[in-house]
């Protein structure tokens, strides 16, 4: 199987980079405000996909891309903003070691919505996954 094709490649780079994303920001707003921090963080994203797009010549408005489209994405954007204001806070005030792994918890969220919203079928095995990675999420959230 070729990795670049593999989502489970591209989705243990993703958890890489959230690491790195934890720590790097815990470090980055120990001076700042948070929602500066996350701000910040927003514009630096912002010019590197430009930038990424512009490279890759894929800087163009998709010409059958639907309104529903837009609608959704405007709300994940809103969603991954308000995600990232609470996640930036929670660092502020607490442990990486800790914000990260509750962090996490949005894994049994989607899950849960995956199921109930898009008929997403999860074995017994995915489901007990799915429950251990909340009860770790718990367990960690503990003092």
């Amino acid at each position: 199987m070729d990795m670049m094709n593999s989502w489970q490649f591209w989705a243990g780079m993703s958890a890489l980079f959230a690491a790195l994303t934890a720590i790097l920001a815990k470090v980055g707003v120990d001076n700042i405000s948070p929602d500066f921090g996350t701000f910040y963080r927003t514009m630096v994203v912002m010019i590197g996909l430009g930038l990424l797009l512009l490279a890759t010549g894929q800087l163009e408005i998709p010409k059958d891309a639907s309104g529903k489209a837009y609608v959704f994405l405007t709300l994940s954007g809103l969603a991954t903003g308000a995600s990232w204001l609470c996640y930036f806070r929670a660092l502020k005030i607490g442990n990486a070691s800790q914000v990260a792994p509750v962090d996490k918890f949005s894994v049994v969220l989607v899950a849960i919505f995956g199921a109930l919203f898009l008929g997403e079928k999860l074995t017994g095995a995915n489901w007990a996954g799915v429950a251990l990675i909340g009860i770790g999420a718990a367990l960690i959230s503990l003092k």
